[in-house]
């Protein structure tokens, strides 16, 4: 892949994860009720943001580019579950938006995992 394509994707990545953190940390009252219907206000909402946040700078530093991209994934993945059986697509509608940009990260976050597959602690010896 181009480099700077490359580079480009993962920057998308953080800008997502990082552009979240803003509800997340200020207790936007969106995050407050999507956090409190699935059980985690105030400490998950909190916890959630900084892995986030430290999954966002990871996938930026070239030699961690593969955990950052772990991180979002499951993150994210955790996300898409949220929604797919307690919190629904649409949050205070929303129109879906939420779970589409989880969707699309969740994506993304796949396919440098999959050009990373070589950085893989353990699994990435068998690529």
């Amino acid at each position: 892949m181009n480099k700077k394509l490359y580079l480009l994707l993962r920057i998308i990545i953080a800008v997502i994860l990082i552009q979240t953190l803003r509800f997340k940390f200020t207790a936007h009252p969106d995050s407050v009720y999507i956090f409190s219907k699935v059980g985690l206000e105030p400490f998950g909402r909190i916890g959630i943001g900084i892995i986030e946040l430290i999954a966002a700078v990871l996938i930026l530093i070239p030699k961690t580019i593969w955990a950052g991209a772990t991180l979002t994934f499951g993150i994210i993945f955790g996300a898409i579950i949220m929604h797919l059986t307690q919190l629904g697509i649409e949050i205070n509608n929303d129109g879906g938006t939420l779970f589409y940009m989880a969707l699309g990260t969740f994506i993304l976050s796949g396919v440098v995992i999959w050009i990373e597959r070589q950085q893989l602690p353990i699994i990435g010896k068998l690529f």
